[in-house]
């Protein structure tokens, strides 16, 4: 008996897979990434549009606590200090402005000054005035170095540990 071939076609392999179109995965990571580097550019933008209104209301809150006669000038200075702190972190990076403190925190707001008139200066009662008598506080010297400083701000965002 002779067998007879059946009339079957020779086997076919499937087409390789092609990277184009991207499965459906892929375009959600790309999706993704694109938002959070929207983000991150409106982010940087939105900063810079409203530091000249932070400055304008830290001027404005300065002048209050200086014109408000009910404070001593130990609160006063624990008031601007409260300001220099929001400012800094409004303007910096959080991270690495809200936990200075003393000496640190002093460096901060020197920044690239040669001066130094936080760290050696005036500024220094802004942690050592609990501590010293009311009496020697110079607290209209304070006042013009913070105003100046809260002018400054913006141009000390590029470097915000201020040369420390």
């Amino acid at each position: 008996m002779e067998q007879q071939s059946l009339p079957l076609k020779d086997i076919h392999l499937p087409a390789e897979i092609s990277w184009w179109p991207l499965a459906p995965g892929w375009w959600f990571l790309l999706g993704l990434c694109a938002l959070l580097l929207l983000a991150w550019h409106f982010r940087k933008t939105i900063r810079s549009w409203l530091a000249p209104g932070m400055t304008k209301i830290a001027l404005r809150q300065l002048d209050a606590i200086t014109k408000n006669n009910q404070l001593s000038k130990q609160q006063k200075i624990q008031r601007i200090s409260q300001l220099l702190r929001q400012l800094a972190i409004s303007t910096h990076c959080r991270e690495q402005v809200a936990g200075l403190a003393g000496e640190d925190w002093l460096a901060f707001l020197d920044g690239d000054d040669p001066q130094q008139p936080f760290s050696e200066g005036v500024g220094r009662s802004l942690i050592d005035a609990p501590y010293r008598p009311e009496a020697d506080l110079e607290i209209d010297a304070l006042i013009s170095l913070v105003r100046d400083w809260i002018k400054q701000a913006k141009k000390r965002k590029s470097n915000p540990l201020g040369g420390a």
